[in-house]
């Protein structure tokens, strides 16, 4: 089973997608293996895995954590989402920019967003599940986020009224993250998940 490289972006978010063999019985794919992750020079260690079910609507992020750094792997397993990933990388010439992508269940599609970026998505469905992998436990006291509509990223969400958690609503911005002492920690060198 091999993995192939779709897209990259802001040098580090990929895209990609594994084979898939399909006959009379339906389907298979690998979704993850180390050996095809390592080759492709991705993180080939998930320590946690978490999933989300979303209502249309629904954005959650931009979240991060920088203490154990946290990468993720997204993947969607049922309705459809806008996966998103921002640069937070104080030295890169990409910091505030943003990729998004669209995709459904019925996609092979993974994004790979490293742990100096903030990640999030949208529900475009009712019944919207998210997985994702993770390369750190999560913390709390270590974790994140920047506000969703941050007019300094600019993302064009597909939702126009989104539902939001307390938290995502107040989140600080991407100014008010780069002024903490934290911020520091996600530069273009800084080494990447295990």
């Amino acid at each position: 089973m091999s993995f192939h490289v779709i897209s990259r972006h802001l040098e580090e978010v990929v895209v990609l997608e594994p084979d898939a063999h399909e006959d009379e019985r339906g389907l298979f794919r690998e979704t993850f293996r180390a050996d095809g992750f390592s080759a492709l020079g991705l993180p080939a260690t998930f320590v946690q895995e978490n999933q989300s079910r979303s209502r249309l609507g629904v954005v959650r992020g931009l979240h991060f954590q920088w203490d154990p750094p946290m990468g993720k792997l997204m993947r969607v397993v049922a309705g459809r989402a806008f996966l998103v990933a921002v640069d937070l990388r104080r030295d890169s010439p990409t910091l505030g920019r943003w990729h998004g992508v669209e995709i459904d269940a019925a996609s092979d599609r993974m994004v790979w967003a490293p742990p100096s970026f903030a990640r999030g998505f949208s529900a475009l469905e009712d019944g919207t599940e998210v997985l994702y992998k993770c390369t750190g436990i999560y913390n709390k006291a270590g974790e994140s986020g920047i506000r969703w509509n941050d007019p300094a990223i600019g993302i064009v969400w597909p939702v126009r009224d989104p539902i939001l958690s307390a938290k995502d609503a107040a989140a600080q911005s991407l100014e008010d993250w780069l002024a903490r002492a934290e911020s520091k920690r996600f530069t273009r060198s800084a080494p990447a998940a295990p």
